[in-house]
């Protein structure tokens, strides 16, 4: 089985990686392997589904152009294919004095992306959301909105094989021959180019190409409560002023693609890299790895490790949770909130020598094989052109 390009990963960063590639050499040879019998089986189908605006990354980043620019391609992409979109747009609301500088800077942030956003008052904010409750000042992000990235994802791959590229899914990537031949559980692959897009196992596959030794992959599981009321709480996202410090957004109000209220997410570190529920996906080399570098990152705590730890863990009491929602509205049916979603994981890139988490794109490679090491949040609204800067600068 022998290609031009050989993509492994059938996520959305898989997936929009060979949408470009088929642009850029429409007559080359291109396959993706994925091993889950379909695409989105993992992050790229388990994330909140908003397609985000681009205003809480520091001005000219990597991180908000891919955010801004993408934000308005997989828009018009969903209205071309007539897929299912929210245009609920989306608040950020202080919670006291204190919070009033941040907020404005994230404003400062986005007019400095080219991102529509505006400081609103409280009357402006009754209009958008009568039970939204801030302290004298909201952020308004009109273009922000939700998808359901399943839908996407299966979209673009139905797009794509019926442009030639081919799929390989139940295939698993096992071992680096050398050659640009890689060992499969389907057999054997070779191609000119092999690019790694395999998610929470990126670095592991690209150890076996010796790059990303600086690097760690460490699994954030993320979980939302779903509202099953009748009488929906909002009408918009309300999101909380950030820790511009770390790459948490804190606990907030999303509006699904099919009307339903939800809030979170956790950010709970997990013991294993598809550490779900139970003990699904359990390895043991993994549960040791991940929990060796967890384990030096609490006693260091390094980046607050600990003591997020020990927050996240307290999202596991549904009312905490609840609670943690409450300040960004005037009035909440806690007991509304009884339905745990399906939980996802985030692959967050870890500095094994300073310790401290990665927070932008990272790609390494050579002239054979090019590696995404880390595909950050919101990585799947940057994923179009994200896609488009790695095959320019590196296919």
């Amino acid at each position: 089985m022998d290609h031009d390009y050989l993509i492994i990963g059938a996520g959305i960063i898989g997936l929009s990686l060979a949408r470009e590639l088929n642009k850029k050499h429409p007559h080359a040879s291109i396959a993706v392997i994925e091993k889950e019998p379909d695409t989105a089986y993992h992050s790229s189908g388990r994330n909140s589904g908003v397609l985000h605006a681009g205003f809480y990354y520091t001005a000219n980043s990597l991180k908000a152009r891919f955010t801004r620019d993408g934000n308005s391609e997989l828009t018009e992409y969903c209205k071309k294919n007539k897929l299912t979109i929210n245009k609920a747009h989306k608040v950020v609301v202080a919670a006291n004095e204190q919070e009033l500088g941040p907020l404005f800077e994230l404003e400062k942030r986005g007019r400095t992306n080219g991102v529509d956003v505006k400081i609103i008052d409280e009357k402006e904010l009754f209009s958008i959301d009568p039970n939204a409750r801030t302290f004298k000042h909201a952020l308004y992000s009109p273009t922000t909105s939700t998808v359901d990235p399943v839908e996407i994802c299966r979209a673009l791959k139905n797009e794509l094989a019926g442009k030639g590229v081919k799929f390989y899914f139940n295939c698993r990537y096992l071992k680096n021959l050398g050659g640009n031949s890689i060992r499969t559980t389907a057999g054997v692959f070779s191609a000119g180019t092999i690019i790694n897009a395999a998610g929470l196992y990126a670095d592991r596959i690209a150890k076996d190409f010796h790059f990303g030794k600086e690097y760690i992959i460490i699994p954030f599981k993320g979980i939302y409560l779903k509202y099953g009321g009748t009488e929906k709480p909002v009408t918009t996202n309300i999101y909380p002023v950030p820790n511009l410090k770390n790459p948490f957004l804190g606990v907030h109000f999303t509006i699904t693609v099919d009307g339903t209220v939800k809030i979170g997410p956790t950010a709970i570190p997990a013991f294993w890299r598809e550490n779900y529920q139970g003990l699904d996906n359990f390895r043991l080399n993994e549960f040791i790895q991940v929990m060796s570098y967890e384990a030096l990152l609490f006693l260091k705590n390094s980046f607050g490790f600990r003591d997020l730890a020990f927050d996240e863990m307290k999202k596991y009491n549904r009312k905490y949770f609840v609670h943690l929602a409450a300040h960004l509205v005037k009035t909440l049916d806690s007991a509304g909130f009884n339905d745990w979603s399906r939980p996802g994981i985030r692959a967050q890139l870890l500095n094994k020598k300073t310790l401290e988490l990665v927070q932008d794109f990272v790609v390494e490679g050579d002239t054979h094989t090019v590696h995404v090491l880390n595909a950050v949040s919101p990585a799947f609204t940057g994923s179009f052109p994200f896609a488009r800067w790695v095959v320019e600068r590196c296919l």
